[in-house]
């Protein structure tokens, strides 16, 4: 009887051996990952942005974040000055020094202030600024009139109290820009100036050209949920270079009628964070002290803007450092006695799109 069924256990056993073999070699599937959710820092009205350019596309890295290019583009707005405090516009690509991270960088490009201009103006509306409003106005009206190319530029408005308003979506119609000023609401309420430049600068990264940010403000925050080391990261990322026009003298003088006063800790404290904004970004403080000096400094911002050298920087691949800060150092080696004056450093991306 066992002789007649062991051909049959036989068959059975081989059988059972193939089947768990061919379970073994199948490859399990895998989950299809979830991609993680971008945030951005939505406005009134969404600008559509030009196409960037697209590097060397790179494989997903394990953590989940597609870096689609190699590195991008690092773009260096330049004011050169001599002694006297002239603009220096006669430099060539072989004239200047660029150092990152203390090491030699080779320049692409050069090109004269002539690129397109994308412009925030951001007005504290806060309820500490009230005196001298209508004549800030009408200077920033002067100056949207000088500065502002209708072929080739865009500007926009936000207003800056307890929160960030953008009165005024980019665009290169100079009445519009005009009207929205005249139109602007009384100033009122706290002041949360980090959250409106964040704010300011995530609106102009969504855009190609030079990207700028001219601030009114006397510079204090009093109710940001940034801090200073964010905001200047922000304008990093976003490669906006900074003017400020501070208005804390000017007030002064429009109350008392006398041109200095005793500046106090929170003065003091203000003055040094738009001090530091600008220089890491390239840009300059004005503080002027009446009407006249008021409409000055916005000339000087447009004038300056109009004298720039933009340098092009292309980075060698950075899919080691992303995420990471990297030191600028720019000098002029064929000239003595000059001024430079450009952003001291750029953010890895640590996601750059390719669309």
């Amino acid at each position: 009887m066992v002789h007649k069924f062991l051909p049959t256990i036989l068959i059975f056993a081989f059988a059972s051996v193939l089947l768990a073999q061919s379970g073994r070699n199948k490859p399990s599937e895998t989950p299809t990952p979830k991609p993680r959710e971008r945030i951005v820092l939505t406005t009134n009205e969404k600008v559509s942005a030009t196409p960037k350019p697209t590097p060397t596309p790179k494989e997903d890295d394990d953590d989940g974040e597609v870096i689609n290019v190699k590195s991008a583009l690092v773009p260096l707005p330049v004011s050169v000055l001599d002694a006297n405090g002239q603009a220096v516009t006669n430099l060539k690509l072989e004239d200047f020094l660029l150092l990152i991270d203390g090491k030699q960088a080779n320049i692409s490009d050069l090109f004269r202030s002539d690129a397109p201009v994308r412009l925030a103006l951001l007005f504290d509306n806060s309820s500490s600024l009230t005196i001298a409003r209508e004549f800030e106005k009408k200077a920033a009206i002067r100056f949207f009139r000088r500065v502002l190319r209708p072929d080739k530029d865009l500007a926009s408005l936000f207003s800056v109290a307890t929160g960030t308003r953008l009165e005024q979506t980019l665009t290169k119609d100079v009445s519009q820009i005009i009207q929205s000023i005249e139109n602007f609401p009384q100033p009122e309420g706290a002041t949360a100036l980090f959250d409106g430049i964040i704010q300011a600068a995530n609106y102009l990264g969504e855009v190609q050209g030079r990207r700028v940010i001219v601030i009114v403000s006397d510079g204090d925050d009093t109710i940001s949920d940034s801090s200073l080391e964010d905001t200047v990261k922000a304008l990093q990322i976003n490669n906006c270079q900074v003017y400020v026009v501070k208005t804390t003298d000017f007030e002064n003088y429009k109350r008392t009628g006398q041109r200095g006063g005793n500046a106090n800790l929170r003065q003091l404290s203000a003055e040094r964070r738009m001090q530091e904004i600008t220089a890491q970004t390239g840009g300059a403080v004005y503080s002027p002290l009446d009407e006249e000096e008021l409409d000055k400094a916005f000339a000087s911002i447009s004038a300056e803007l109009s004298q720039q050298y933009i340098l092009s920087y292309y980075p060698e691949d950075e899919s080691e450092l992303r995420g990471q800060f990297r030191t600028i150092s720019l000098s002029v080696k064929t000239r003595q006695n000059l001024s430079v004056r450009t952003r001291k450093g750029y953010y890895v991306p640590r996601k750059v799109n390719s669309k």
